[in-house]
Order: structure tokens, then sequence, then C-alpha cells
């Protein structure tokens, strides 16, 4: 959710804001990086070992098929928080590029206070699900799908407060919530 904001523009609160909630975008971003990172290399790892070994002794690691269970909704919950501090989520903003300079900026803080509560949302009623996940083991490996199910408060609560900071940049720092598509386009 972070376009390029103007230092200039803004009182002596909203330049605090923007460095405040730039530094936290960028903890968030890293976070999500690495997030990315570990669990890309952690199931390539259990792959290529599983492979090696299914053609060295003819046997693999069974538990090599169920990490995946734990890995993947964290390498989601990595590439969605990198992609909303990035603001590369898909969009369509040809209604939104006709507004005004005020009713776009209000517009888009509208949006990222709806985005906000619906995180909290999620965060607040996700527990009984998490917690019944507690229960659930899987076969190969002694862990439960608890811990794959965590990766909902990461996701949920960044991007929480990604849209909040967002909200009070719009609303304060006078940012711009217009992004040049041609830099934020994977296509």
């Amino acid at each position: 959710m972070t376009a390029k904001p103007s230092m200039s523009e803004g009182g002596g609160f909203g330049r605090l804001l923007l460095r405040v909630s730039g530094a936290v975008d960028r903890v968030l971003e890293t976070s999500g990086a690495l997030i990315i990172g570990v669990t890309l290399t952690a199931a390539f790892a259990a792959l290529l070992a599983n492979v090696v070994l299914r053609y060295v002794f003819g046997e693999g690691m069974a538990w090599a098929y169920e990490i995946h269970a734990i890995l993947f909704p964290w390498l989601v919950a990595g590439g969605v928080v990198v992609a909303s501090v990035k603001s590369r989520h898909i969009s369509v903003t040809v209604l939104v590029d006709i507004l005004p300079p005020s009713l776009r900026r209000a517009l888009w803080v509208l949006v990222c206070v709806l985005i906000c509560a619906i995180a909290i949302g999620v965060l607040r009623t996700s527990g009984p699900i998490i917690n019944a996940a507690k229960f659930q083991r899987l076969s190969g490996i002694p862990v439960t799908q608890y811990w794959g199910y965590l990766s909902l408060y990461y996701t949920f609560g960044a991007m929480a407060l990604n849209a909040g900071l967002a909200a009070l940049r719009g609303a304060f720092a006078y940012e711009d919530p217009m992004v040049d598509p041609t830099q934020t386009s994977f296509s």
C-alpha cells in the first residue's frame, strides 16, 4: 500500500509519520522476503534430499512430502506481505483515475481503513480455527498444522499494520495514492 510520498508536503507530523511508516514498511518487507527465502530454501532442500535418497537408497523420507503443509502457508504469507507493502496487488484503477486528487485521496484512505478493518476481523475470528489446528497432526513428522496456520496471524497482522499506516499517510501526510503502473506492474 506504499505510494511515493512527497517529503516536502505536510507539517512536522506528516514528515515524522512518513519516516516512521517507511521504517515499518521496510521491516515488513524484509520479514516477508526472509520468510520467502527461508521457506523456498527449506522446501527445495527437503525435496532435493528426498530425491537423492530415493535414487541412492531406493527409499526417501516420508516427512519431505508433508513439510510443505507447514512451509507453503508461510511462503504465501511472505508473498502477500511483500506485495502489500510494495503495492503490487491486483487493482483496477480506471474509475479512480478520473477522480480529482482530493477525492482520490479520500477514497484511498477509505479503502485502507476497510482493508485494516477486514484484516483485524480475520485476526479476531481466526483464533478458534488456529487453535483447532493444534490437534491436526501430520503423519510423517511430529508437527501439527498449527505451525502453518500461524502464518494467518503474521499475514493479516502485517496487512492491518500496513493498511493503517497507509490510511494515516493518506490522511495526514498528503500522500498521493496513485502509483505509476509502469513501476509496479509485473507484466
